[in-house]
């Protein structure tokens, strides 16, 4: 698949596909930009496309569409892995065909588009490259507890703890503050709060997943 914008300056999208391997200047701060606006246009479509889905949803869906693997296969049918600049140890050990190398330079190639085009420019191509996507995706009724123990449990992952941090307010009202912790794949630790402890859990449970979903540097 060709990529679906004309560069006006070819040297942005040279820029783009210069792994910091090959030296400087290369593509660290447009991968920066470029994953600030992918979050925020792809965002904005799955807000139009679910209407009724809430807030942890349209997270979810987010988390699913702009982690690194997912990235690395948009770079693929782009074929970017062919025209990535690496020095000669990346170029040795194949870094054209890792993920989080083909994640980073397609999301420097976003923050291109809009340092060539703009604004506008840019949210076209994401929203060609996402909306079929988008399509794809299938929204689950799971919460985020349950989401992340069936993530853990299928990697044979030790399960989560959740810790009461504090509570607060008067009895009718209470707020909850609860942290939760995983060990593996790596250390993380999240707090969460809501009006009752379960809704608190929740909360710290989203986060810890979004975490572990986020493309890795």
């Amino acid at each position: 698949m060709e990529f679906p914008h004309r560069f006006r300056d070819p040297g942005f999208a040279s820029l783009a596909l210069t792994h910091r391997s090959a030296g400087k200047p290369n593509n660290e701060r447009l991968e920066f930009l470029g994953d600030a606006l992918l979050g925020v246009m792809v965002a904005e479509l799955l807000f139009e496309v679910h209407p009724n889905a809430s807030e942890g949803e349209l997270s979810r869906l987010r988390s699913q569409l702009v982690n690194g693997q997912a990235l690395a296969v948009i770079a693929r049918e782009l074929e970017l892995g062919d025209r990535l600049k690496l020095g000669p140890g990346e170029l040795k050990s194949g870094g054209f065909r890792r993920d989080s190398i083909l994640a980073d330079a397609f999301e420097a190639m976003v923050a291109a588009v809009y340092l060539d085009d703009g604004y506008d420019a840019c949210r076209q191509v994401v929203r060609r490259l996402f909306t079929p996507r988008v399509g794809e995706l299938k929204r689950s009724s799971k919460d985020a507890k349950t989401r992340l123990q069936e993530w853990l449990q299928g990697r044979g992952l030790p399960l989560p703890t959740y810790d009461l941090i504090d509570s607060q307010g008067e009895d009718h009202a209470k707020v909850f503050d609860v942290s939760c912790t995983i060990e593996e794949p790596e250390a993380i630790r999240t707090e969460g709060r809501g009006g009752s402890r379960r809704a608190a859990e929740q909360d710290a449970a989203e986060a810890v997943l979004r975490r572990l979903l986020e493309p890795k540097a």
